[in-house]
């Protein structure tokens, strides 16, 4: 299991690792707008969402994943899901300082989705300051990479926001939510653009302060 586990907590919203009795709020969160998710893979019913959560501790327990569940803190309720994977440490040779750490060099930040009231909200914005300062500043990674469907526009557009450099397109780099071949956008932020990054991310959770996630979603 991958001990780094951790849970990062925000002003609006909370992150916990994920785990089976998020099941049911992650369910009702994706059910606010199910069509929202055609090019992404989301559980739409409690067995889906079981399912897909074993799938996530499976990763986990490989020390390639930490899956969390996202939760507002006003409440407690589920509203989405995200994760840091994709962990890669690299050969470093014996007596590096960096030899036989156990958190990552690099890694992804993936398998991200919001219920539709919590959209344009606080809450993506916060989620992203606090996983890549936890990947940054807590493991000390050298990138942090994004990938999305080339025809999702507005998951593009997010990337870019929130400073993330566009490195190009992987061409059928994975499978589709429709189960075809999908081409992939590629971003990127490396630690040393990571304090500017980290700014602008604070600027923008500043301005939208008034903005707190809403969603229909069950307590974890």
């Amino acid at each position: 299991m991958f001990t780094l586990l951790p849970e990062l907590e925000g002003r609006h919203i909370r992150l916990e690792p994920l785990q089976p009795r998020h099941a049911a709020g992650l369910a009702e969160a994706a059910a606010s707008d199910p069509d929202l998710y055609r090019l992404t893979v989301v559980p739409q019913t409690e067995a889906e969402a079981a399912a897909y959560i074993e799938s996530a501790l499976a990763r986990r327990d490989q020390g390639t994943a930490a899956p969390f569940a996202v939760v507002r803190v006003a409440d407690g309720a589920v509203i989405g899901s995200t994760r840091i994977w994709d962990l890669v440490r690299w050969g470093w040779p014996t007596g590096h300082p960096r030899h036989g750490r156990e958190a990552p060099d690099i890694c992804e930040i993936g398998y991200t989705w919001l219920a539709r009231p919590a959209i344009g909200t606080a809450a993506n914005t916060e989620m992203k300051l606090l996983m890549l300062g936890h990947a940054f500043e807590t493991w000390q990674v050298h990138c942090v990479c994004l990938h999305t469907d080339a025809r999702n526009e507005r998951s593009r557009r997010a990337m870019e926001k929130m400073g993330a450099r566009f490195e190009g397109i992987l061409r059928a780099h994975r499978l589709a939510a429709e189960l075809t071949p999908r081409d992939s956008a590629r971003y990127s932020v490396t630690a040393a653009e990571w304090p500017e990054v980290k700014r602008g991310l604070a600027d923008r959770l500043a301005a939208r302060a008034g903005r707190a996630p809403q969603a229909t979603g069950a307590r974890p």
